[in-house]
């Protein structure tokens, strides 16, 4: 009978002590990158930082994954696979193509998507009230009126806009149509040029000289990441590059009005703490970023052939080169 007794509990104490150990371990938090840029990198740390404010702690109760997929949608297609199999409590995708791969790989996992562009578009979610299953997320949709309203304040003879995208890339096309649009409605034309990866950036840039009046930059993963091809294409040719993402302003661009990446992973940081609190993403709303902030770079400007009134330079919340 002592033997007995001495089994159950040896037996208590270790299911007791696995418990403990799992309870130590936390939760895990894997995040899946489509490439690697200044926007989204503000992002994947902005999500850490609001993980780490609201108590999860890596390293202490939380297990952080990620992966890079280096602007590779197979590569992109093979990590959310492996995220899939290793079965974490949430699953962070950033940018529209990680976001759609993770989406295809799971059906039961929760997933929080940032920077996504169009949701409802991409077919990640049913509304953006209602997501409908394991999927919510945070959206950078762009304000391209004001952008406009921005870009022809300072180039106000501009008749025709230059944007180089990738087709292949569902934010980036639905970006263009929007954008299209939106200069239609202005009479204004928009001349396209494509670019399937970042190594034909500059090869797009260049195919605009001589057409176009200035060139705006949406928030396309594969321009950014090489945004200083068309940046150089504009000093050339005395083009003036806008860019929707500020960052893209201190890298060159001559002005950019957006929201910092590094909120918006918090935002998101704070949706994914949400869910491993209990919520589920079916029940949380897409969120948008409201509050945007106009950059400027004078020196970029002067470089483009042009020069940035007085006026527009006060109302900045960040002058490039004025520190």
């Amino acid at each position: 009978m002592a033997k007995i007794f001495l089994r159950i509990l040896a037996t208590a104490l270790l299911l007791t002590g696995f418990g403990l150990a799992q309870a130590e371990q936390g939760k895990t938090v894997a995040i899946t990158q489509i490439v690697e840029h200044p926007a989204l990198d503000a992002v994947h740390q902005g999500v850490k930082d609001e993980l780490a404010a609201q108590g999860y702690e890596e390293g202490t109760n939380l297990t952080l994954m990620h992966e890079s997929a280096q602007g590779n949608s197979a590569i992109a297609a093979q990590i959310a696979r492996k995220f899939a199999g290793e079965q974490p409590d949430v699953i962070v995708a950033i940018a529209t193509p990680s976001a759609q791969t993770m989406a295809a790989a799971t059906r039961n996992l929760p997933v929080v998507f940032s920077a996504v562009t169009d949701p409802v578009g991409a077919k990640l979610v049913e509304s953006l009230e209602a997501p409908g299953r394991n999927i919510t997320g945070v959206s950078d949709m762009l304000p391209l009126e004001r952008h406009m309203d921005m870009l022809l304040r300072v180039v106000p003879e501009a008749k025709t806009i230059g944007t180089v995208y990738n087709p292949g890339e569902a934010n980036a096309v639905a970006l263009v149509e929007m954008l299209e649009e939106t200069l239609e409605k202005r009479g204004l034309t928009l001349e396209k040029a494509a670019a399937t990866k970042t190594s034909e950036v500059l090869g797009a840039a260049r195919s605009l000289s001589g057409k176009v009046d200035a060139i705006y930059l949406t928030t396309d993963n594969t321009v950014i990441s090489a945004a200083e091809a068309v940046i150089s294409v504009g000093e050339r040719a005395k083009i003036p590059v806008f860019a929707a993402d500020t960052a893209t302003v201190e890298r060159g661009a001559v002005a950019a009005m957006g929201f910092d990446y590094y909120d918006l992973g918090r935002q998101t940081g704070s949706m994914v703490a949400r869910i491993l609190e209990g919520t589920a993403p079916a029940d949380i709303a897409v969120e948008t970023v409201d509050q945007l902030e106009l950059f400027v770079n004078p020196g970029a400007a002067e470089k483009m052939g042009i020069t940035l009134d007085d006026d527009l330079i006060s109302e900045a919340a960040k002058v490039i080169g004025s520190e």
